[in-house]
């Protein structure tokens, strides 16, 4: 049976307006009005840490807000969001097929459990992994790696649904097929090395189908 890893933000979830109102308020709560009404949608998707990084700001810097970041987003912007279309159904038809779903999220686990609690995506989920507060396993590589050796999964029968280059890139570090998700936030500019670029959700479990993970693997014998 294949086993499909699949990010949340820009795949699963439509989450922009959430997002971008919770770093609004944090740019403009550390003093950087001028971020604040810019075009901050490069930064869904890949940890924030790194994008703070990017903006050259210093640690304490990247405290502050994050903390503001994370006191508005608990507020109601992590509900701010939508089930892109297709999704509930293409979750569902995989499952049927005999695939094992889990969640590989940039975002925090204590907040996705939340989100994909209250939009019923957590009940269609073997398990959920994503970074810890602390930034522990940020990077998505170390996190598939994480996930991997906790199930047990084949990394090579196994694929990575994603809309962002660290999607595709994670997959490729630990030997995994992927399929970008078209339909999120990244571009084709991000997605090489990916098997297909799916228009629609709705394509994912015929996609997943025709990578024909395992085949011609021999079946184990009992000994």
């Amino acid at each position: 049976m294949t086993a499909v890893f699949l990010d949340l933000d820009g795949t699963l979830m439509e989450s922009h307006v959430g997002i971008l109102s919770s770093l609004t308020h944090a740019f403009k709560s550390v003093g950087r009005d001028d971020l604040a009404t810019t075009d901050l949608m490069w930064m869904i998707g890949p940890p924030f840490q790194d994008s703070f990084a990017k903006l050259e700001f210093s640690d304490n810097e990247t405290e502050a807000a994050l903390e503001a970041y994370r006191v508005h987003y608990q507020g109601g912007g992590m509900y701010n969001a939508r089930v892109y279309d297709g999704v509930i159904e293409a979750l569902d038809q995989m499952r049927s097929d005999g695939a094992r779903l889990y969640l590989m999220t940039a975002k925090p686990h204590v907040y996705a459990k939340v989100i994909t609690a209250h939009f019923g995506i957590a009940e269609r989920m073997e398990q959920e992994f994503g970074p810890e507060l602390d930034g522990t396993r940020n990077w998505k590589g170390d996190l598939l790696a994480y996930a991997l050796d906790l199930t047990g999964e084949d990394a090579a029968l196994s694929v990575m649904v994603g809309d962002r280059h660290h999607d595709i890139a994670a997959a490729a570090q630990v030997g995994m097929p992927s399929l970008a998700a078209a339909w999120g936030y990244g571009d084709a500019s991000e997605w090489d090395g990916a098997r297909a670029h799916l228009a629609s959700a709705h394509d994912l479990p015929e996609a997943v189908k025709a990578l024909n993970l395992g085949a011609g693997q021999k079946p184990i014998e009992n000994t």
